[in-house]
């Protein structure tokens, strides 16, 4: 384990190997402190870019969960699991981790595209989710007018495009090119061990980002317009919250779901529940502790149902 890693997750984490299809998918495990067999249990999912280490604030600030954390195809230490990816393969993996791990159901928290994933989860296998906590996703970005759909997808995601085609010596150089983000202004412990996971030496030998460009491509459309996702909101059967996050991928205004895009969805589905989250941005939503208390009073109340 990474000592950046090490430092963050806890004594109640540990790291499996799952079988999905084509292969092994990397999950971090947080258990219960008390060990409980009947704790009740968590799916994290995170984001486009991202990896299981986006998790650990919310599994410490959940000490009686279990909490279990995939990276998705294409992403962290799942990097290698085969094409094709999209909403309905990343739900079918997840799937078949609670069903590894023998969980009948979950609350689940998807944060950006894991909002996504969690939405087709539930649509494609309602049993398996009690109640969805979608954290500055979920809900198809809306092109303004005149803008088509693959040219919003790339003018959000543009910049984590680039990242992923580039290599960087060594773990030093890659931490100096976060410390410059500005999304990341706010340096911390889970900050380091992030980015230090993010890095990885690919089959040329270079150090890499581990997101696959070719999963990010794949998946970037579902975003705005996939068919499973409409599918899924149109049969949304499962309580629901929508947290919302002030400022956008670059800590910039407006933010990843501006107001018309907010009425949009709360008109379209009057029963989600909609919170803002106050004081971050897309990441730190997560990634920072005031983001996190903020975001777990609505995981106890999706827990509670």
């Amino acid at each position: 384990m990474l000592p950046s890693l090490a430092a963050v997750v806890g004594d109640r984490y540990s790291p499996h190997q799952v079988q999905v299809r084509g292969g092994m998918m990397h999950v971090g495990v947080w258990e219960p402190a008390n060990g409980a067999a009947d704790a009740p249990t968590v799916l994290a999912i995170h984001g486009i870019t991202a990896s299981h280490v986006a998790w650990p604030l919310l599994a410490q600030a959940l000490p009686d969960v279990r909490l279990i954390a995939p990276d998705l195809r294409g992403r962290g230490r799942s990097r290698d699991l085969p094409a094709p990816y999209g909403m309905p393969s990343h739900a079918d993996d997840v799937a078949a981790v609670l069903d590894h791990f023998g969980v009948d159901q979950v609350v689940a928290v998807g944060h950006s595209m894991g909002g996504f994933v969690s939405l087709v989860l539930a649509d494609r296998h309602p049993h398996l989710a009690s109640a969805l906590v979608l954290v500055d996703g979920g809900l198809p970005l809306l092109p303004p007018e005149g803008v088509e759909p693959s040219d919003l997808s790339l003018a959000i995601l543009g910049p984590a495009a680039e990242r992923l085609a580039m290599t960087f010596p060594d773990h030093a150089a890659y931490r100096q090119m976060w410390r410059e983000h500005p999304a990341f202004a706010e340096w911390t412990d889970l900050t380091s061990a992030y980015v230090d996971f993010d890095l990885v030496a690919t089959e040329d030998g270079a150090l890499r980002p581990a997101t696959r460009v070719e999963a990010l491509e794949e998946d970037i459309r579902e975003l705005v317009d996939g068919d499973s996702l409409l599918r899924a909101l149109a049969n949304l059967r499962h309580p629901a919250s929508w947290l919302l996050a002030p400022r956008g991928l670059m800590d910039e205004v407006p933010p990843l779901y501006p107001e018309a895009a907010r009425l949009h969805w709360t008109a379209e589905h009057p029963g989600l529940e909609v919170a803002e989250i106050e004081g971050v941005n897309h990441y730190t939503i997560v990634m920072l502790q005031r983001g996190i208390d903020q975001v777990v009073p609505h995981v106890r109340r999706a827990l509670e149902r």
